[in-house]
């Protein structure tokens, strides 16, 4: 089965990646994110196009990227996921993978979305309990950085922290260790699905409407 997965940049994603090529008898064939054109970054996460891009050649996939205004209403959205999905059907694929963990609203979402797509929504990592689930992640070497926090739910000193055992520590009760309910985001940079690590170096960080995002930048953009 030849299906595309849809990348966010972060580790949820990522870690569905790495169960997918774990013997499923399902090959991932490409990455779909959508991306702020006016910012060109990921949605949410704030990640530089450059740095989605370096991470498609890392995990050896292609990236396709919907260009999304901002701000964007839900019909211009699901026109343009329309049209990916009608490029995936015509290129032989089956499904479209998920990261989510546990939020029914958001997997309800994605299944209407593809309900008359000819695609399958698959949910690799669906229910684990996610304290579990960010230990075995960082215990199997997943290395990422949070680049965006809820300031309403985390406090912003945690914008740029590694997603390491450390944080799990020191995250307050009632934050999810995943972040599954949007208390933060984060960018894989290593991790068992990389071929090698995308290197970065971290930024300011900047308030917008309750969320801090912190900016990296790809190591050799340092030079120039």
């Amino acid at each position: 089965m030849r299906i595309w997965l849809s990348w966010s940049s972060g580790k949820d994603s990522a870690w569905a990646l790495h169960q997918l090529r774990s013997g499923t008898g399902i090959e991932v064939v490409g990455l779909l994110t959508t991306v702020n054109e006016e910012y060109d970054r990921v949605a949410m996460h704030g990640v530089r196009r450059s740095l989605l891009e370096a991470q498609a050649i890392a995990v050896g996939l292609p990236l396709i990227a919907i260009d999304l205004p901002w701000p964007c209403d839900d019909a211009t959205y699901r026109l343009r996921m329309a049209s990916a999905c009608e490029r995936a059907v015509a290129d032989g694929v089956e499904g479209v993978a998920f990261g989510d963990l546990f939020l029914e609203d958001v997997r309800a979402y994605r299944e209407e979305q593809l309900a008359d797509t000819g695609l399958m929504p698959l949910f690799p990592i669906w229910g684990r309990d996610t304290r579990e689930l960010a230990c075995e992640m960082i215990a199997a070497g997943v290395s990422a950085i949070l680049t965006c926090v809820d300031s309403r739910q985390l406090d912003r000193s945690f914008a740029g922290r590694l997603f390491d055992q450390g944080f799990l520590e020191d995250i307050p009760a009632g934050v999810d260790p995943c972040g599954e309910n949007g208390e933060f985001h984060t960018f894989v940079q290593d991790g068992p699905m990389f071929r090698r690590p995308v290197d970065v170096i971290s930024g300011d960080s900047v308030e917008r409407d309750g969320f801090v995002f912190t900016d990296l930048r790809p190591v050799l953009a340092v030079d120039s």
